[in-house]
């Protein structure tokens, strides 16, 4: 049994490690104030391939493996949770195309996914629909040899940023096998885009996509009729460790933070870190996301060797989320009036873990999962 990483995945942890330090990092409160990305974010993150990272080298992509995207993933969320999205989202939809298009779609789609042209989202919560994926009702109405969108899309990480969305409308009866997805531009007429005020990750763009008799033909169709549900549901057993990963990024940071605090701050005549009730709690929390972090990477490495990752990668999302969470209150605690104020290192990253307890499927959507695939489903809730 390896625990470790190979030669190319070490290095490429240590360059998305510097690049998200020296490029990514010092931007992150700013970001967080303005709502928005810094002007030159998107294409520094294309220079340094970051959303190459698992479209095939056939169309200009890395070809990387799951585990390592888990660890740039990883690497980028310690310097801002919130640039993780567009990269998550080539990640994931990036799989689903190439897994699920003709020869002659993927030479037109995933070019541009890979050089950071199309920034992609995925276009499936409904504002009566979430957890409830496989019952949304937005329609793709027959139009001759092709389909109109209507209706609204919410909840949609970078909605002010994408170019393109895989969208998932009901063309058939209800039901999961009466979904096909779509992969459409979202930033022309037909299709408009509203912004979504966030307690955290304020720069991720997460808004509604609002769709006006946007005609889509067989081109866009992905994959067959009534097979959109099964891929996008396919690509969330990745999908969701690498979510997991982020969280621990996040907490991680956090903690080292908290850390280096109770090193260098005093009281009664000693560093802090020297009492118990400091440092005791953070190693538990630290423990913890090590624990996780194992989970997350086992979830990885049975999708590259074509084993189902699903049990391990469901119980990865439900619990780094919310483990990373309390370790990042936590570290808040640690630093006193510092964690508690914005100017600190700690409080915009708690305010931006919380929302990846909701991300891609929250706790009791996961354990379903889990419950699910150990009992089967005439067993499980």
């Amino acid at each position: 049994m390896n625990f470790g990483f190979t030669a190319e995945q070490e290095e490429l942890g240590k360059r998305i490690g510097a690049f998200a330090e020296e490029r990514v990092a010092p931007h992150r409160r700013e970001n967080d104030r303005r709502g928005a990305y810094h002007p030159e974010l998107i294409g520094d993150m294309a220079e340094a391939g970051l959303f190459a990272l698992r479209v095939p080298e056939a169309y200009g992509g890395l070809g990387l493996d799951a585990v390592s995207a888990g660890i740039a993933l990883e690497k980028l969320a310690a310097a801002d949770l919130s640039v993780c999205f567009p990269v998550l989202n080539a990640a994931l939809i990036g799989g689903v195309l190439a897994a699920s298009g003709a020869p002659e779609q993927l030479e037109r789609w995933l070019p541009p996914i890979a050089r950071g042209e199309a920034l992609v989202a995925l276009a499936l919560t409904e504002p009566g629909h979430g957890t409830d994926a496989a019952g949304i009702g937005m329609r793709a109405e027959p139009d001759g040899d092709g389909w109109i969108l209507s209706g609204e899309k919410t909840s949609i990480m970078v909605t002010a940023y994408a170019t393109h969305a895989l969208v998932f409308a009901r063309t058939g009866g209800e039901g999961a096998h009466g979904i096909s997805a779509f992969y459409v531009r979202v930033d022309g007429e037909h299709v408009r885009k509203e912004r979504l005020t966030d307690l955290g990750c304020r720069s991720g763009g997460r808004g509604r996509l609002l769709f006006d008799g946007l005609r889509v033909g067989p081109q866009d169709l992905v994959g067959a009729v009534g097979g959109g549900f099964a891929a996008v549901m396919r690509g969330f057993g990745v999908s969701r460790a690498l979510i997991a990963l982020m969280a621990i990024g996040v907490a991680d940071a956090a903690l080292a933070a908290a850390y280096a605090h109770a090193s260098e701050r005093t009281a009664f005549g000693q560093p802090i870190s020297r009492f118990q009730s400091v440092v005791f709690p953070l190693v538990e929390h630290t423990t913890l996301m090590h624990a996780a972090r194992l989970v997350c990477f086992e979830a990885l490495w049975r999708a590259d060797e074509g084993e189902d990752p699903r049990i391990p990668s469901n119980m990865a999302k439900w619990w780094a989320p919310k483990a990373a969470v309390e370790a990042v209150h936590q570290a808040l605690l640690t630093l006193g009036h510092q964690g508690w104020s914005e100017d600190g290192p700690v409080a915009q990253r708690l305010r931006d873990v919380i929302g990846l307890q909701l991300a891609d499927g929250t706790a009791a959507a996961t354990k379903l999962t889990v419950a699910r695939l150990l009992l089967g489903k005439e067993h499980a809730p």
